[in-house]
């Protein structure tokens, strides 16, 4: 285990240094790194279609330097954290923005160890039709099912009191002038139940509570699994308190104990893929958040996002072309008619990155190490690299189309046995702790999102009634 966990770390440094050699050479750092910093209330920025563009938040939880090609999670650089760390330390580093010590370590592990067993919310899941669901869909209902098992907010007793409510939009005239940005929440609902010590709060109040984080990154890793074995008329596997998150989730997906560098390789996926900055699934769960909304609502939310071809999924379609070219020699000319007839490349391109996108630059060399053992993996990886080749060699310097994180992830997938519609499910298995942890910082100073939509319609147009129609 140690032998294997040198072996990877040093890969993953040696990508760490090539990083650093192509950014020595570089003569432009993204200047929005030294704008952002003493900025304040209101912010005056460039808003596109979709927000594209807005600032919806401030964060210290991650960040996504685009030009550079580098990610942070609460500072530390993204490659350090998959070299020494571990899912469960940057997870606890994402919550709590500092890295554990042992005792603090071993409390949070042992939360996550309690909250992987589910066997009531297991039992909910196997009367679900999920054979027949969409992978994500099941999770969401999984997701569902959790919270009702933990929360008491569904109950009739949790309601907010009418009279502590604002009317449904009742903010929109205010919003019509330019933002304040004030430090709290204008308009929300007074949570009296929140106000009381917490020895005197109902008990199973932790809807937005750490214990709710805890629950749901520990919880969605079982429900993914159970969901691969319910998909195959297999039974759910109970984890295994031995082993370590990345260990446990490959465990009760197929039913073996992992190899140490098949964990290592999943622990270091759930690392890259824990956060990314503000992209659609996490602003999703920001908005059900902003509500007043428990978390459990929100990271649903996040888990509908994720599903939409636009952002989760494509690692999937990745290896169904990488299968569908079938070898390195038919690169060339699988390439060639790709182009001519404009058909999209999955695992190229990024609507940030504009070099390497540093997570593909960590997941390559993992999965040439899976590739040395694994035949079928080995040519898959290597029709990625001749791919790899042309894609850079005629788009990378004048379109800034360099591989991102999903050409390698779906490959490591594959080699470690996690069935291709689960790809996605993984995604949100590692994206829940980034999600989490920026509710739970949202919260501290919330403001419901309210963005405006801009009116290009008719005025003043004179009803007709239905009979003169």
């Amino acid at each position: 285990m140690e032998r294997t966990y040198k072996a990877i770390t040093e890969l993953i440094l040696q990508a760490k240094n090539k990083r650093r050699e192509k950014q020595s050479g570089a003569d432009s750092i993204d200047p929005i790194f030294d704008q952002m910093r003493g900025i304040d209330w209101p912010i005056k920025c460039t808003v596109g279609p979709g927000l594209e563009g807005a600032i919806a938040c401030k964060s210290r939880v991650g960040f996504v330097n685009g030009s550079e090609g580098s990610l942070i999670y609460r500072g530390y650089d993204i490659f350090d954290l998959c070299a020494y760390s571990s899912f469960e330390e940057v997870s606890y580093l994402l919550l709590y923005g500092e890295l554990p010590n042992d005792r603090d370590l071993a409390s949070f592990t042992s939360r996550l160890r309690e909250y992987r067993f589910m066997p009531n919310t297991l039992r909910m899941m196997m009367s679900a039709p999920v054979e027949s669901l969409n992978p994500m869909a099941a999770l969401r209902i999984g997701t569902n099912f959790m919270h009702q098992r933990k929360t008491w907010r569904d109950r009739e007793c949790a309601k907010p009191p009418l009279e502590d409510a604002i009317a449904s939009d009742e903010d929109s005239i205010p919003m019509e002038t330019p933002p304040r940005g004030e430090k709290r929440a204008i308009y929300e609902f007074r949570r009296p139940h929140l106000d009381r010590p917490r020895a005197e709060r109902p008990a199973l109040d932790d809807a937005e509570s750490m214990e709710s984080c805890m629950h749901l990154i520990a919880g969605m890793a079982t429900l993914a699994a159970a969901i691969g074995r319910l998909r195959r008329g297999r039974l759910p596997i109970e984890p295994d308190p031995e082993l370590s998150h990345a260990a446990n989730l490959l465990y009760m997906m197929t039913g073996r104990r992992p190899t140490p560098m098949e964990e290592r390789a999943m622990d270091v996926a759930l690392i890259l893929h824990a956060d990314h900055g503000m992209n659609a699934s996490t602003f999703a769960c920001l908005v059900v958040a902003s509500t007043m909304s428990d978390i459990y609502f929100s990271v649903d939310a996040g888990i509908g996002a994720l599903n939409g071809p636009l952002h989760g999924g494509a690692n999937e379609l990745v290896t169904k072309m990488l299968r569908e070219i079938g070898s390195p020699d038919n690169v060339p000319s699988w390439y060639r008619k790709a182009r001519e007839s404009g058909k999209k490349i999955p695992g190229f391109g990024h609507r940030v990155y504009k070099t390497y996108d540093p997570r593909a630059e960590v997941l390559a060399p993992l999965a040439g190490m899976l590739a040395e053992t694994n035949p079928n993996c080995a040519k898959m990886l290597l029709t990625a690299r001749g791919l790899e080749e042309m894609v850079v060699a005629e788009m990378g310097e004048n379109k800034k189309i360099f591989p991102n994180v999903d050409l390698h992830s779906g490959i490591i997938y594959h080699a470690l046995g996690v069935p291709e519609d689960l790809y996605t499910v993984l995604f949100a298995v590692s994206r829940v702790s980034g999600w989490t942890a920026r509710v739970m910082e949202y919260l501290e100073n919330n403001r419901i999102f309210r963005p405006r939509s801009l009116y290009v319609g008719e005025f003043n147009r004179e009803y007709v009634p239905l009979e003169n129609r």
